[in-house]
């Protein structure tokens, strides 16, 4: 019985003992979890975020280019990430990524303690625990996972800790935009916002149920699901994603059998910035943001970065008019391109033009040596002889064409030559009321042809000079359009006006035209009536207000820029000009409306510059007359519905414009540029036409010329602006001051138009 006593008394005590091991196993091993989750919180295993970083994570966003009409045009990157708001994510896109990826994230505070426990006994078998929240926390603040178990559970705590810490920070809508801002779906796209632009080249706001699923289904591993690369796969886990949508009551059975057949169809476009909207202006503004960001700091003291800062540039492009910019452009210069590609296959030193041997290697030497090929060879420590060799081996390259890029095989020598077949053009239009740059076109293809013919490009401007001249003659001279000068031969002797030898202009046509007013002498750009109105005025006149007109180019006080012998950018040429259409005040070009940070608060607003020039009279003066350039003279053809010489290069021909234009062509000695002034009184654009190199050229005036190289850009684009209601592009009269001190009504005897079959009265008689 003793016995019998004395093991229930041991049973009991080891019973006893092995409760109090068990307890005190437990509690080490819970005041070790809470240790180790407290070491880790402090740091101890590495890094955590402040509560600093939690409240402004490195975001590391794109900088956006937004146009006056709201929409982005472009990006300047290193990661292609752009920031929404929760109000801007479709709510098919947040009902899937919830149903998907976290169906509990509206109830748990950052883990899911249910998900953690199925996936513990599951021992991961049964779908993983990672609720949105933490997966925001690890791709915020450690992106990479460790294989080596140990840093795993490390690393997976540290996520649970930044996950509970992000949930008192934040709301769930906010976790919620955070999430579909920092992932990366490939392809250069962070975030849905640039995803959805890449993808499908479409805004968030815009994606279908589908489509929310695809990018949701990239949520899961965005390298395998990638549409390009996995179509079937992405196709599988749409339809799992779709699935979840039921499940969750988010969208019925038959929604999800509907999109289900539905095949993957993508609008896949790689953002880039070579390609895309305004190429040329997003280039030009790069260069201005370089300036900018070394003149304005951030509050503490810090230069902003455009490649990750996140800032929204508000510029005053407006997108419908730079697209219909941009279809002007490539319209008329793929047909006139047909047109040169013609006329040089009979010349042997094709695209050059009277020009010697030594002129032609010349030309061909530069190009070379400005060419990225020499600069990598110089950098391996080639000499000249053994890259101008390598210049002359058949090489695999992609060219361009108007049909598309082509590969193909040639050496590279052979291949400049073929690039400078080319025509270029520039183009810009601008409100002449407040200056605001509204569309910018500054070559053919910013691929293949980078140099800006707007903003960088100087050429001679032939005469959409005499303009200028003319309004010197009606401000110095008190003479009205109405007014009549000879039209003969006329000399300006050597010393007069600083000329060293006899100088006589003679017109285009060699003939003479007798009394003529001035309204004529514009209308038909005769180069005697111009040249005798600087002689009257002194060439000192013409340059002080060519000047004040905004234009930077040095110029010569010689009769003979009368006849546009002067390099002038486009830029320049539209500002201008818009001080006529302004009423005789320059305002200048303004391509910015404001600067936002990331958070949306205004770091930057441009002041607009102005200046009078002239009184509202002269102003409206230089506008009648150049009213008559386009009712009777080298630009009558915008009014006329019958063809002429050339007519099947005149794109968009007929324009059969009806409402008040004032207009000038210009062409210069030998056909080199091409020039066409237009304006209306909300709009001034300019366009310019020629090669690169002023040597290649047309060989005659019918396609040269400006009325046929230039102004059908400016008709096309016109005729595209007019049927685009939303851009109120006008139609009226220009404004006529009150009591106006200078005639400009003359009388005409009714005229029938026939210049439309006749070369423009303006070719320059002087040497290049």
């Amino acid at each position: 019985m003793a016995a019998k006593k004395n093991n229930q008394s041991n049973s009991v005590k080891d019973i006893n003992y092995y409760k109090k091991k068990f307890w005190r196993i437990f509690a080490y091993s819970l005041l070790g979890v809470l240790a180790f989750f407290l070491f880790a919180s402090w740091g101890l295993f590495g890094s955590m975020p402040s509560f600093e970083d939690l409240e402004n994570p490195d975001s590391n966003l794109a900088t956006e280019i937004i146009s006056s009409d709201g929409v982005v045009i472009g990006k300047y990157f290193k990661t292609n990430r752009s920031q929404l708001k929760y109000s801007d994510l479709p709510k098919n896109l947040v009902d899937a990524l919830v149903a998907t990826e976290d169906a509990r994230f509206y109830e748990h505070s950052g883990i899911d303690g249910r998900g953690t426990l199925r996936a513990a006994f599951s021992l991961g078998t049964n779908g993983g625990a990672s609720t949105i929240t933490q997966q925001l926390a690890k791709q915020l603040f450690h992106r990479g996972g460790s294989s080596f178990l140990p840093f795993r559970i490390v690393q997976k705590i540290k996520e649970w800790i930044i996950a509970i810490r992000l949930e008192r920070q934040y709301t769930k809508n906010e976790i919620l935009a955070m999430y579909c801002n920092v992932y990366d779906f490939g392809n250069y796209a962070v975030g849905v916002s640039s995803a959805a632009q890449t993808y499908f080249s479409k805004d968030p706001k815009d994606l279908t149920i589908d489509e929310s699923a695809i990018l949701v289904g990239m949520f899961n591993n965005s390298s395998l699901y990638n549409p390009l690369r996995n179509p079937v796969g992405v196709k599988n886990r749409r339809d799992v994603v779709l699935g979840q949508m039921v499940k969750a009551k988010m969208i019925t059975q038959a929604q999800k059998e509907k999109y289900q057949a539905l095949p993957i169809a993508l609008k896949f476009k790689l953002e880039s910035h070579r390609e895309g909207t305004a190429t040329y202006f997003r280039e030009y503004l790069r260069d201005y943001m370089k300036k900018w960001v070394a003149e304005n700091k951030k509050p503490d003291g810090t230069e902003y970065d455009i490649y990750k800062d996140g800032l929204k540039i508000y510029t005053t492009i407006d997108s419908r008019m730079q697209l219909h910019a941009e279809e002007a452009v490539s319209e008329h210069m793929k047909n006139m391109q047909e047109q040169f590609f013609i006329e040089m296959k009979t010349n042997k030193n094709a695209p050059f033009l009277n020009i010697t041997q030594a002129e032609t290697d010349r030309i061909m030497m530069q190009a070379m040596k400005n060419s990225t090929r020499w600069a990598l060879m110089k950098e391996m420590d080639k000499s000249d002889e053994d890259i101008i060799a390598s210049f002359k081996v058949k090489t695999k390259m992609r060219v361009f064409t108007w049909k598309g890029e082509r590969d193909t095989v040639m050496t590279p020598l052979d291949s400049i030559r073929y690039f400078k077949h080319f025509l270029q053009s520039g183009l810009m239009a601008m409100e002449p009321q407040t200056g605001n740059i509204k569309a910018w076109v500054g070559g053919i293809n910013y691929k293949y042809f980078q140099y800006d013919h707007v903003g960088q490009g100087a050429r001679q401007v032939g005469s959409t000079f005499k303009p200028f001249v003319y309004a010197t003659a009606i401000e110095q001279l008190n003479m009205s359009p109405c007014d009549s000068i000879l039209d003969g031969p006329f000399m300006i002797h050597k010393g007069r006006h600083n000329v060293t030898a006899d100088w006589e202009p003679r017109n285009s046509d060699n003939r003479y035209r007798g009394m003529v007013t001035l309204k004529q002498g514009l209308a038909n750009s005769i180069n005697t009536v111009s040249a005798k109105l600087i002689d009257r005025t002194g060439p000192e006149a013409v340059v002080e207000l060519t000047h004040k007109l905004g234009v930077k180019t040095e110029i010569p006080a010689q009769p003979s820029i009368a006849l546009g012998a002067v390099d002038i950018t486009v830029e320049d040429m539209v500002a201008a000009y818009s001080t006529f259409a302004n009423q005789g005040v320059y305002v200048k070009p303004q391509f910015l409306s404001r600067i936002e940070n990331k958070s949306g608060e205004v770091i930057y607003e441009p002041i607009p510059e102005s200046h009078d020039v002239l009184n509202k009279d002269i102003a409206f003066a230089v506008i009648k007359l150049l009213e008559g350039v386009t009712e009777t003279g080298s630009g009558a053809r915008l009014r006329t519905e019958g063809g002429g010489s050339g007519d099947n290069r005149w794109t968009g021909y007929p324009y059969v414009f009806r409402n008040p234009i004032a207009g000038k062509t210009g062409t210069t000695q030998n056909q080199s540029d091409g020039w066409f002034m237009g304006m209306v009184p909300n709009l001034v654009t300019g366009v310019w036409v020629g090669c690169e190199d002023r040597s290649a050229r047309f060989k005659s005036l019918t396609y040269g010329q400006g009325a046929t190289a230039a102004l059908p850009i400016w008709g096309y684009f016109m005729k595209l602006c007019y049927a685009d209601p939303g851009l109120q592009v006008s139609k009226s009269e220009f404004e006529r001051p009150a009591n106006l001190s200078i005639k400009v009504d003359c009388y005409s005897r009714p005229a029938v138009v026939k210049d439309t079959t006749q070369t423009e009265q303006n070719t320059d008689e002087f040497e290049l």
